[in-house]
């Protein structure tokens, strides 16, 4: 067996530029804006909606309070007794002061009802001295009710009963005339007026509320920016700590190989020729015991040569990944367990995925030619585009997932943090009479195993 070297393991060290980093800031920022649109326009719907609203609002109070002055200070003052007997006279003259309102003003329609429900004016003159079923606003006004104007589709119920005449916004006041007799001052807009003054206080405000949030989106975005930068940083100096203690667990398992190699092995191998030489030259009753002990020294030597040849990994830069796995199986053979490989023909996975998959291999097939009474064991290495696996299956013994690991297990137990920090995933699955499976996972798609596999991976063939 050569000696192992005390060098330092050359781990992969992917290419990252300034512009990698930059691209991948880019991408940070990129996201960050897109959130801050989506914020947007989620935020400034149930706004505009609010403002709408609120215009809305405004214009059906600036309507009623139109409606209010008309009734009082024009209709108010002519409300004679003439005027309320239905006198043509009297009803003319009050149609020439309302004629400019219906002319030039959006007003749509008017009535002035009693108490009784008898109309005392209406522009159309057919309806005024006729008696109809008081509204029930109306009915409210004169009971001391405020009813707030609104926007909505009408029916003319005294005219044409049942027919749409569009969306038109309602008012009723209260009038008094000079009698003190308390009438219902009854008018209807156009919409247009509403709708207009919506719209001037939608697009009035949208403006500055929009530049605001839009300020506030780009003060936002350097300090997201550099915190990109800082979490970029803080990833990359994880990822540098990450690859310094595999690099540090190498090179220890490396200078305890060596080690071995250099001290312990030889000695133990010079001390079995001695007991060889001593074996040949004692006495007849004492070869025996030599024999005994060299035997024990000898396989104590292997068992060393064995344990170094694990501590001390192939050079995956020469090999490559495949070959560094099929020298596993020489170990597994010495015990009487084939091991099947199924490797890719071309495996592209950088240095440090392909590191770390070859140590959990190493583990799980150690942990099979020791612990599991395996016959037959298959490794299986996928790689698709961005996401790759190695799968370590035997058909050995297994052992009880709920009673935790066992000891023989401790290293796939490390390692699973180890591949955690690196950004994948390691399953160990077994159950007592159905094997052991080993599943170690990095790019995208790394979920965890079905549920259903946890507890009962399916067994190697044993053929």
């Amino acid at each position: 067996m050569a000696r192992p070297s005390l060098r330092k393991p050359a781990l992969f060290r992917p290419f990252e530029s300034p512009a990698h980093h930059n691209s991948e800031v880019f991408k940070a920022v990129r996201r960050f804006l897109l959130m801050g649109l989506v914020a947007l326009v989620v935020v400034t719907t149930p706004v505009a909606f609010w403002i709408w609203s609120e215009a809305e609002r405004h214009a059906l109070e600036n309507s009623k309070d139109a409606t209010d002055h008309l009734a009082n200070n024009v209709v108010g003052p002519l409300l004679d007794g003439e005027v309320l007997s239905g006198n043509p006279t009297a009803i003319e003259r009050l149609d020439e002061r309302l004629r400019p309102w219906m002319d030039d003003t959006s007003v749509f329609e008017i009535r002035l009802w009693d108490k009784n429900g008898r109309i005392v004016y209406s522009e159309d003159p057919k309806l005024i001295g006729h008696t109809f079923g008081l509204p029930h606003e109306a009915q409210e006004v004169l009971d001391g009710g405020d009813v707030p104007a609104n926007l909505e589709t009408q029916k003319d119920e005294v005219n044409t009963p049942n027919v749409e005449n569009g969306e038109l916004v309602e008012v009723y006041v209260p009038v008094t005339a000079p009698d003190g007799q308390k009438l219902v001052f009854e008018t209807y807009y156009d919409d247009d007026g509403v709708r207009q003054e919506q719209a001037a206080v939608l697009f009035g405000m949208a403006p500055p509320f929009l530049l605001s949030l839009a300020v506030l989106q780009l003060a936002q975005l350097f300090p997201a920016v550099q915190l990109a930068r800082r979490i970029q940083a803080y990833e990359a100096g994880r990822s540098r700590l990450l690859r310094r203690a595999i690099e540090a667990s190498e090179l220890e398992r490396q200078r305890i190989a060596r080690d071995l190699h250099d001290e312990v092995i030889q000695e133990l191998s010079g001390l079995s020729y001695v007991m060889e030489s001593e074996e040949l030259h004692s006495p007849v009753g004492q070869r025996a015991l030599f024999s005994d002990a060299r035997r024990i020294l000898q396989d104590n030597v292997r068992s060393l040569r064995a344990m170094t040849s694990e501590l001390y990994p192939p050079d995956l830069n020469r090999l490559g990944l495949s070959g560094a796995l099929a020298r596993l199986g020489d170990p597994l053979e010495e015990r009487g367990i084939s091991l099947e490989l199924h490797l890719p023909e071309q495996c592209e996975l950088d240095r440090d995925r392909a590191a770390l998959f070859y140590r959990v291999a190493r583990e799980a097939l150690a942990n099979t030619a020791k612990h599991s009474k395996a016959t037959r064991a298959e490794l299986h290495l996928q790689q698709d585009r961005d996401r790759s696996e190695i799968r370590i299956q035997d058909d050995g013994c297994g052992f009880d997932q709920s009673q935790g690991s066992p000891e023989g297990h401790f290293g796939l137990r490390i390692m699973k943090d180890t591949i955690g920090e690196a950004g994948g995933t390691l399953q160990v699955m077994s159950a007592p009479g159905h094997g052991t499976t080993v599943i170690a996972r990095f790019g995208v798609g790394s979920a965890k195993v079905p549920a259903s596999l946890d507890h009962e991976p399916e067994p190697v063939p044993s053929g």
